[in-house]
């Protein structure tokens, strides 16, 4: 195994080792909840998934989120990025920085940037960090802009985990399709059918954001507490939900596309004005019961029923959001942490398994998973240059 990446290394002899048996290769996610930044180390091929590593995560301070939030729905030539981008930088390369410190050193490292805008059939996506400079301050080969190839091919460009749920699927020895859901700021799922072997093999995989999941609540609740979250989803479970105002919102013209599809995280401007006549937990939780029925909706395009969903990301330590899950669906609804693998770090996983894969020339999405016309395989390779 390699230690250090040495910067006088050449580049053909770092890409030549790329292309060996697996790597340990670093993935970070910074969500669209703006909590902090998540890292984690796994093992593979870019096919199967050979191991998991050490994770770390670093949170934002509360001065950076407001700053976060100042550059959310802003373009690379807005006056809010620049500043934003900085604590991005900072905040992935103090977090890779004591990863890297860990046992087993990465060959690799997937980054994905911050999402501040994103529209596939406009501007196009725009996640901040420059990956270049990130590889050579870290003197690490760096793969990174994920999004922009399968979105200048017509793709949406999102959700871009499912392959690596595919793997997963099938290193937990699945044998019926299942749903990943991952419940972040946007909620999106993944159906697999682990029968299959291949990701990008039709039939294989169905991806696309459901709708809003926690970014709603956690806008609602620093607006009206200046608190980051309803912790747990305690407040949320004092209150009821409005239904007629669920179904309000159920109306909403994305909800009525077939998939693939994807959303910005702020695609839904007047869902806060649904519930501003509503108290604090009766608003929290109409807004709940809003993520789980886009859930419930968005199951109706499984091709067939899943055996069961597995939940990942933040939402799922909210227990008024699981409970709402659990009754609108029709199949069993578990925390992924039941399998064993990790529901927090699994997006920063899939960016290190992503980057192995764009490394050896393999593909990220495909037709079933982004709307893409094609497989294609998306991402930048940096390398660090000689000094």
């Amino acid at each position: 195994m390699l230690k250090a990446i040495d910067k006088t290394r050449a580049d053909g002899a770092l890409r030549a080792r790329l292309q060996q048996g697996p790597v340990w290769a670093l993935g970070c996610m910074s969500g669209t909840s703006l909590d902090g930044v998540d890292a984690a180390l796994i093992e593979t091929d870019g096919d199967v998934i050979a191991g998991f590593g050490p994770t770390v995560f670093r949170p934002y301070s509360a001065a950076q989120r407001k700053t976060l939030r100042r550059a959310l729905g802003k373009w690379q030539d807005a006056p809010e990025i620049p500043a934003a981008a900085q604590i991005v930088e900072t905040v992935h390369h103090a977090a890779i920085a004591e990863l890297m410190q860990t046992d087993p050193t990465p060959e690799l490292l997937g980054f994905h940037g911050q999402t501040f805008a994103h529209d596939p059939r406009g501007r196009g996506t725009h996640q901040a960090g420059d990956g270049q400079a990130l590889s050579q301050a870290l003197s690490l080969p760096v793969v990174w802009d994920f999004r922009s190839a399968d979105v200048g091919l017509g793709g949406e460009g999102a959700p871009l985990a499912p392959f690596f749920h595919h793997a997963c699927a099938r290193f937990i020895g699945a044998d019926a399709p299942l749903v990943f859901l991952n419940l972040g700021g946007v909620g999106n799922v993944t159906w697999v059918d682990p029968r299959i072997e291949r990701p990008d093999a039709v039939g294989a995989c169905l991806a696309f954001d459901t709708g809003p999941a926690n970014a709603p609540l956690d806008d609602l609740i620093q607006a009206r507490r200046d608190a980051a979250r309803d912790e747990g989803g305690e407040l949320a479970a004092s209150g009821v939900a409005d239904q007629a105002m669920v179904d309000r919102f159920l109306t909403h013209p994305y909800f009525h596309r077939m998939p693939p599809k994807s959303l910005d995280r702020d695609d839904f401007p007047d869902l806060p004005g649904l519930v501003s006549d509503l108290s604090d937990a009766d608003a929290l939780r109409s807004l709940t019961a809003c993520a789980a029925a886009a859930v419930a909706r968005g199951l109706e395009h499984c091709p067939s029923p899943p055996k069961q969903v597995l939940v990942t990301g933040g939402g799922r330590h909210n227990q008024a959001l699981m409970g709402e899950l659990r009754a609108r669906l029709s199949v069993p609804v578990r925390d992924i942490d039941a399998t064993g693998l990790n529901g927090d770090m699994l997006e920063a996983q899939a960016f290190a398994y992503l980057a192995v894969r764009v490394a050896r020339g393999m593909t990220t999405s495909a037709p079933g998973t982004t709307g893409v016309a094609a497989p294609v395989g998306g991402g930048q390779v940096s390398i660090p240059k000689a000094p």
